[in-house]
Formats: C-alpha cells, sequence, structure tokens
C-alpha cells in the first residue's frame, strides 16, 4: 500500500478509527460528578465550535473522499484551517475528562493522554492528504491561505479577506450523525455516573 493509498484508507475510516478511543473510555472510565461538571463544557464548546464550521463547509465534510467545491476561508476558517478537527479534539478532551474522574491517578492519565494521542495520530495522517488535495485543487490561493492562517493552534485576530458565507440550514443536515453520537456517549456517560 502507498503512502497516499494509506492516508486514503484512513481518512475513509477516520470516523471508525476515532470511535475506538471513546469505546475504551465508555468501557474503562469511571465518571464523578466534578469531572462530569469540569468535562462537559469543554465537549459542547467543541460541538458548538464544529456548527459554526460546519455552518461555512457544508455537507462536504462527511465523505470518505476528499472534496471541497470551494475553499473556505470565512468564519472559523479565518482563525485556523482545521476548525472541525480542533472541534472534535476540545470535544474529546471534554469527554475523555469527565469519563474518568474515578479513575486512579495513572489510569487517568492513561486513557485521557491515550485518546487524544491516538486522534493526533489520525489527523497527522489525513491533514496532510487534505491539504495536498487542497493544494493541487486551489493552487496559489491555496498557499496564499497556509501562509496566513495556521494549522491548528487558531489564531485571535481572522485572516481577511474571508471567502464564504455561514448557512445554517446545512448544521441539521450536516452534523446529524456527529449528534447522534456525542448522545450516545452522553447517555453512557449519564448511566456511568449514576452507578458510580
Amino acid at each position: 500500500m502507498s503512502d497516499d493509498e494509506f492516508r486514503s484508507f484512513v481518512f475513509a475510516k477516520r470516523g471508525a478509527l476515532l470511535a475506538l478511543p471513546a469505546l475504551a473510555l465508555a468501557a474503562l472510565g469511571k465518571p464523578s460528578a466534578f469531572s462530569v461538571a469540569t468535562g462537559l463544557p469543554l465537549a459542547f464548546a467543541g460541538e458548538m465550535l464544529r456548527m459554526w464550521a460546519v455552518g461555512y463547509s457544508g455537507v462536504t465534510t462527511r465523505g470518505d473522499e476528499v472534496t471541497a467545491p470551494a475553499l473556505i476561508t470565512a468564519g472559523p476558517y479565518a482563525h485556523v484551517r482545521n476548525p472541525l478537527y480542533v472541534g472534535n479534539f476540545v470535544t474529546a478532551a471534554g469527554f475523555a475528562l469527565a469519563f474518568t474522574g474515578k479513575n486512579t491517578l495513572p489510569a487517568r492519565f492513561v486513557l485521557v493522554a491515550g485518546s487524544l494521542a491516538a486522534m493526533l495520530g489520525v489527523y497527522a495522517v489525513i491533514v496532510p492528504h487534505e491539504e495536498a488535495y487542497l493544494r493541487a485543487t486551489f493552487g496559489a490561493q491555496f498557499d496564499d491561505y497556509v501562509a496566513r492562517v495556521p494549522r491548528v493552534l487558531p489564531a485571535l485576530e481572522p485572516s481577511e479577506p474571508g471567502h464564504g458565507s455561514y448557512d445554517p440550514d446545512v448544521i441539521g443536515k450536516a452534523e446529524s450523525r456527529t449528534w447522534v453520537t456525542f448522545g450516545a456517549v452522553l447517555a453512557v456517560l449519564a448511566l456511568k455516573a449514576l452507578r458510580a
């Protein structure tokens, strides 16, 4: 399997690969009232960032292959090139903290760090894959965007001018699967917290 084939495979299977750390947290986590109270606001903040980004990018972010009808550089994309992944990471960090409040400190460290490291590993493969597509598709326009906007650590001031507009109507369609997953994780967290 070539490097490009491997990246394409990881991109297509990113949802399943990112579900593995969530399953480990659900199986091994021991939430406390404090960990839930501190972790859930982070999880919701990450989802809010995702919804903001999806309002600009639309449903094209859901496919098994990289596609982009236009280079979106407005909204959250004016602050960071990968706002969906930043949002996912914030959500995952929130859930990892929420699930592990009563775990021993070493177990909590392994679960939280392991979950986030697995996520970073997947993103380390798929972000360059996406960027190669965007560079091949948009050329100098993408190179200019890369020069102005950071990859993962958001800039406080947006890069101007931005291309794209916010459409709240696409959020329900684009995020329905995410909301089902988010709700399922919340339900498991609630069950585990009630049993603790």
